[in-house]
């Protein structure tokens, strides 16, 4: 398959990218080091991407940024980060690129352990990944085609457990390689509309 992976240079982003290279093609896109460039935050770099991209098999997003800290931090600029970014982003990347994947085609899009686990400061975050959760829930059942869409919910990565364990305290990591798998299973299988959880 042509795959278009977005968010390939990121830590779950490498994990996938090592595992799918070796049956199919990967065109990776990003902000930083990848083959095509592109901010998901903006529609028309988005837009772009798929028109250098041309037709693919599969569209993987494992790029989003996310605003943590408490409650009274929370301001709307703030959280804009994450609706622009986790949320708006991604729903964007499947919306602009329902006509760029090839029949029985699929996205599969990246969500998290904090909207089933929350964890002090979480909260902009379990939003986004509850709302996007949903959306590939109820985008599943109106795709057209025959493409498929499902959603991957990791836990913290072991190669990113120095960063960010101290937010997510007591919760066992996984390895980018488990994480991996999950992805292989969305892009490769046939389920569609499913969330794939990966916590332990």
């Amino acid at each position: 398959m042509k795959i278009l992976l977005v968010g390939a240079t990121g830590t779950i982003g490498s994990a996938v990218r090592n595992e799918l290279t070796l049956r199919h093609e990967i065109i990776t896109a990003g902000r930083n080091g990848a083959d095509i460039f592109v901010d998901i935050t903006s529609p028309e770099s988005i837009k772009n991407m798929y028109q250098t991209v041309g037709k693919v098999d599969a569209v993987i997003n494992t790029a989003g940024n996310v605003y943590f800290g408490s409650l009274s931090e929370l301001t709307l600029e703030n959280n804009e980060i994450t609706i622009q970014s986790k949320l708006k982003g991604q729903m964007n990347l499947v919306l602009l690129g329902l006509n760029h994947v090839n029949d029985k085609g699929s996205f599969t899009l990246t969500t998290g352990i904090t909207m089933d686990d929350p964890v002090v400061g979480g909260a902009s975050a379990a939003m986004a990944c509850g709302a996007i959760r949903a959306f590939v829930q109820s985008a599943a059942i109106d795709m057209p085609r025959g493409i498929r869409i499902n959603n991957i919910s990791p836990t913290v990565l072991e190669e990113a457990i120095e960063k960010y364990g101290p937010a997510f305290p007591g919760i066992v990591p996984v390895s980018g390689k488990k994480v991996a798998q999950a992805f292989r299973k969305s892009v490769e299988g046939a389920q569609t509309g499913q969330t794939y959880t990966v916590y332990c």
